[in-house]
């Protein structure tokens, strides 16, 4: 998998690094317990703390795309890529809210509308 982010971008870098493993587990390029670099050697290569690319891990973590394992690393969920694709969209569906000016609450109020 090639890891990019984008250090110009208004997105935070943890977000970049954490949509960049839910896109490769989404498209298959990272497959089910596949093993993610390690910070500090992912850090490196992205020229990012290791402390960012850990926030990212634990968001991916806290969403169920990635298991910790003491001295395993961190690995690619069983369940990742279908968590992993709503995930992506749901978080496209919020930048386009805001680009269209909408708030927390307009947008929930049209996903309510639309259930």
């Amino acid at each position: 998998m090639r890891w990019t982010v984008d250090h110009r971008s208004r997105e935070r870098l943890r977000d970049q690094i954490a949509a960049r493993v839910r896109r490769g587990a989404a498209s298959g390029e990272l497959a089910p317990g596949e093993r993610l670099p390690p910070a500090a050697e992912l850090g490196e290569a992205l020229s990012v703390d290791r402390n960012t690319v850990l926030a990212a891990y634990r968001q991916l973590r806290d969403e169920g795309v990635l298991e910790f394992r003491r001295g395993r690393g961190a690995r690619l969920a069983a369940d990742g890529p279908e968590l992993a694709s709503v995930t992506e969209a749901a978080r496209a569906l919020i930048a386009a809210a805001r680009a269209q000016g909408l708030g927390t609450a307009d947008l929930i109020r049209l996903i309510r509308e639309m259930s």
